[in-house]
């Protein structure tokens, strides 16, 4: 854990002085969004009973906590979520123009456009004044792999570089443990233009025997479960109002394996059952509308 607190310095300290060179950064969901992604908003207690988005996303990668699950191609990713004072119902899909396989990624039909993912997240957020604590369930209606569901809790504070914590435990198909602390900041611009930045790390722990890693001397993946600092993000983009309640949103992410393990490959097989992490751009563009 000492290791994972030096992370976390290391990631606040670096934000700190982006933010006196030229900004802070904003956040994703995670995201998971997203992260859409998968990013955890601070709920107010002012905040209208019903509210809402609906957005639709444009890439060049659907990247989640540092697998690259597309190549080549252009993913379309819609959203839609609607929220009664505190509790929250999302939905998030991913479609790949043309299925490529990567080190983490096996197409359920390759070479052909896919609709191959569509998650659908429940939530309650409860606030004390800077506070916020939001705790839910994701399923993830996967394609190309077994279909499961995830626990989580986000804790966040709204304050300078809005830290984020957040742990997701899979409850399924594949136990284990995520945690990814975040922060944000958005910067004015002009004409209600703003400058949004973010950064995360993240750390994972496998408990059961899917997440054995890889051995030489067996050559297969016998060896201890696969825990590490997993994967970073750094991003940058804007939000550019275009009409009253329609917002334009161009994002550049750059994701990074955050040690070792993460990026590790023995004889050419990645020492992660799901695949090693590479350095990897992601770039595209959300268009917004909220309600």
């Amino acid at each position: 854990m000492k290791g994972l607190w030096a992370v976390i310095l290391m990631v606040l300290c670096t934000l700190g002085f982006s933010s006196g060179a030229f900004a802070e950064q904003a956040e994703e969901k995670e995201t998971h969004k997203v992260e859409a992604a998968k990013e955890v908003e601070l709920v107010h207690s002012e905040k209208p009973p019903v509210s809402g988005s609906v957005g639709l996303g444009v890439f060049n990668k659907y990247v989640f906590r540092g697998y690259e699950l597309s190549d080549d191609s252009v993913v379309v990713q819609p959203s839609v979520s609607v929220s009664y004072k505190y509790f929250s119902v999302s939905f998030w899909g991913n479609i790949d123009s043309e299925e490529h396989p990567t080190q983490s990624f096996v197409p359920d039909r390759e070479d052909e456009k896919s609709f191959n993912e569509t998650d659908l997240t429940l939530s309650y957020t409860f606030v004390i004044d800077k506070l916020s604590m939001t705790a839910g369930y994701i399923y993830y209606g996967t394609k190309y792999v077994t279909e499961t569901e995830e626990l989580f809790l986000t804790l966040g504070y709204d304050t300078l570089l809005k830290p984020t914590l957040s742990v997701y435990r899979d409850i399924t198909t594949y136990p284990g443990t995520y945690v990814n602390l975040s922060v944000a900041h958005s910067l004015p611009l002009v004409k209600d233009i703003t400058l949004d930045l973010g950064a995360s790390a993240g750390y994972f722990a496998g408990d059961n025997d899917y997440w054995n890693t890889y051995e030489r001397s067996t050559g297969a993946y016998t060896g201890d479960e696969y825990k590490a600092f997993h994967d970073g993000m750094v991003k940058a983009g804007l939000t550019v109002p275009v009409a009253e309640h329609v917002s334009v949103q161009p994002v550049m992410q750059y994701w990074f394996p955050l040690s070792d393990k993460a990026k590790k490959t023995i004889d050419g097989s990645s020492y992660n059952f799901n695949g090693k992490l590479d350095d990897t751009l992601v770039a595209g563009v959300n268009m917004t509308l909220s309600f």
